[in-house]
């Protein structure tokens, strides 16, 4: 098989005709773009800042804040430009970086979701292990461990993805490049990706899924038996929307055949598996979480009297 690619650059979709559509589209992706980066940067701050949040919960919520911004700066920026500048044109260098990095994030967003619901697990049915258990040092060395894992993950798709020849179309129907479209670009025999991205996608998710269900199931019935415990539960039932939004869309644009597979249907599965969790992480973790209120008051009192 011939690996030279004959398309020079990709032309991502564009934003819906007409000014008045454009200027809605930038909008809403804008202000979603905004209060993702504000949300997730006081949730940084004030778990950095007060002495309280050292914990591993709080460790990890501020690892998956720094990663959601990361993550929807990847693919909103660029769509936000493209609508007002009508710019729909992005090279293959530009494309494979773009697909390496949403495969990484969307990776590691999942492992850390997961450990997260493993710890609240932890620290509801086992509290008196809890500091044993997630000790400083198994953090960081979970955390070491979901990175290497998401650069293996996106490495492995996006190597395999460019292995491809793209003569045909360059047009990719979706506001971001991703694998799903490429692949029905690609004039090469691309059976074996599509069976390597279900074997993958169905490995990861599933298993993910697995753990996180196993560990409600037993919280669910932990704060059956024992109420009082259920003061650790606050964030338990929007972690799990989170993660049934995160895995349905995601399931929904990578493990659907390509025959079926409609544009508009494509592009906003597409923001809820990119957009959607980043957004409502800080909404969860905050709203919903005394000590993180509590936390953001108390940083704003010293900041208020280190000012006088």
């Amino acid at each position: 098989m011939a690996n030279a690619t004959m398309v020079t650059e990709f032309l991502l979709l564009g934003s819906p005709d007409g000014w008045d559509l454009s200027f809605l589209y930038f909008t809403i992706f804008s202000m979603t773009y905004l209060g993702t980066l504000l949300g997730n940067l006081l949730i940084v701050t004030v778990t950095t800042a007060d002495q309280n949040l050292h914990t591993s919960m709080y460790f990890f919520l501020r690892n998956l804040s720094i990663l959601d911004m990361f993550y929807i700066s990847i693919t909103v920026p660029n769509a936000c430009v493209n609508s007002l500048t009508g710019n729909r044109a992005i090279s293959v260098a530009g494309c494979a970086t773009q697909i390496f990095l949403v495969l990484f994030c969307a990776c590691v967003e999942l492992l850390f979701l997961t450990i997260m619901a493993w710890d609240r697990y932890v620290a509801i049915c086992q509290p008196l292990q809890y500091p044993l258990i997630m000790n400083p040092q198994i953090c960081v060395h979970m955390t070491l461990a979901t990175l290497v894992s998401g650069l293996l993950y996106a490495g492995m798709h996006t190597g395999n993805t460019f292995w491809l020849s793209f003569c045909q179309s360059n047009v990719v129907h979706q506001f971001f490049c991703d694998v799903p479209s490429l692949l029905r670009l690609s004039c090469s025999d691309t059976t074996s990706n599509m069976v390597l991205l279900f074997v993958s996608a169905v490995a990861i998710g599933g298993g993910c899924f697995t753990l996180i269900a196993m560990s409600y199931i037993r919280i669910f019935s932990a704060v059956l038996k024992f109420p009082e415990s259920g003061k650790a539960f606050s964030t338990c039932t929007p972690h799990i929307l989170v993660v049934s939004i995160f895995l349905s869309s995601g399931a929904g644009v990578y493990l659907r055949s390509s025959s079926t597979s409609d544009t508009l249907q494509n592009m906003v599965l597409s923001a809820f598996y990119t957009m959607v969790p980043p957004f409502l992480n800080p909404l969860i973790y905050s709203l919903r979480n005394k000590q993180v209120k509590e936390a953001v008051r108390r940083v704003m009192q010293r900041q208020l009297f280190s000012g006088k």
